[in-house]
């Protein structure tokens, strides 16, 4: 049985998504939505107040040295949450070097609406060098993908789709996917307006560089850079970026993007401040020394003046478990 008027597809070996029957079965038995809730998981399972809160609780206490995203992915998850009248899906496209927190924040964006989170039925991962990888196969990609979100979206409204390694999508394909981001009300009877889109992608760094390195020279701080320091230089250098799967998309020239979210590199400061986190996460006593020696052995640049971590603090994790006997 099928819910909606197209089925629904899974990135992962495109198979259509049977869904509903057992949950129309036990509708029948059990009468009160909340209930029912609290044994299987729903559509939009957490209050849009709630989701709101826990998402600033989670960034404030587990996100470093991104002031600007923690401002506004709060502010436009919040407020498209809390619209009742939405005129379009909400679109983030999250840009920065690896290691910096991009896939940390689609995680807790997901934690913050699904008690399950990124394991949700209701919210589906995309992998530009996993699920599209052949460029001679995008004509059959860009019905796969449409199929995908259409079934997803008639399932639930409240659907969220992670795209991530957008900088390595084949150029054209994400085009496919422009008219469930526009300002229609319905598509074959199907409504978009509640989902939510977020675009992953390492295009742009370069540019953030650029800004973040321009203030430090002149003797201001990081947290003097505000969004309108980057932005329209950031989705600009992403669409004029042949390496990338937003090179002159239409979703940045019809302005379907609502934000480009730039994640700043991270400092050596950030760095112990990550490693701090994961020693506690794991249930061990901070060792200092341990702590220090692990944001040492990271490289930094420019080469000179050596303020920014290279690799973020994608590899903590690994330096932890050299250091500690786990």
């Amino acid at each position: 049985l099928l819910l909606g008027p197209a089925s629904a597809v899974e990135p992962i070996g495109w198979g259509l998504a049977i869904a509903g029957a057992a949950a129309s079965a036990l509708t029948g038995f059990i009468s009160y939505p909340r209930l029912y809730c609290y044994f299987r998981e729903c559509c939009l399972q957490r209050h849009d107040r709630r989701a709101a809160a826990a998402l600033q609780e989670n960034l404030d206490k587990r996100l470093f040295g991104q002031h600007l995203v923690n401002k506004v992915v709060v502010k436009a998850v919040k407020g498209f949450l809390n619209n009742s009248n939405t005129k379009k899906p909400l679109a983030l496209s999250l840009h920065g070097w690896t290691g910096t927190g991009k896939n940390f924040v689609s995680k807790i964006v997901a934690e913050s609406i699904y008690k399950r989170g990124l394991q949700s039925k209701y919210v589906h991962q995309f992998v530009a060098t996993l699920h599209f990888p052949h460029a001679h196969s995008i004509s059959l990609y860009k019905d796969q993908l449409q199929s995908w979100i259409r079934g997803n979206v008639s399932i639930c409204p409240r659907s969220l789709f992670i795209f991530d390694e957008m900088d390595k999508m084949h150029a054209g394909l994400i085009d496919s996917i422009k008219p469930f981001l526009d300002y229609y009300e319905l598509l074959d009877g199907v409504s978009y307006r509640q989902a939510i889109f977020i675009f992953l992608s390492n295009a742009g760094a370069e540019k953030i560089t650029e800004v973040a390195l321009d203030f430090w020279r002149n003797g201001k701080t990081r947290e003097d850079i505000q969004l309108t320091d980057m932005q329209n230089a950031l989705s600009v250098s992403v669409f004029n970026n042949k390496n990338s799967g937003f090179w002159h998309s239409t979703l940045i020239d019809r302005n379907l993007i609502d934000y480009f979210v730039p994640f700043l590199p991270l400092e050596y400061k950030h760095v112990k401040m990550c490693v701090r986190v994961e020693i506690e996460s794991r249930g061990y006593a901070v060792d200092e020394d341990i702590l220090t020696k692990i944001a040492d052995e990271m490289t930094y640049f420019p080469k000179e003046e050596r303020i920014y971590s290279d690799k973020g603090c994608k590899t903590v994790d690994a330096k932890l478990d050299y250091y500690y006997d786990f």
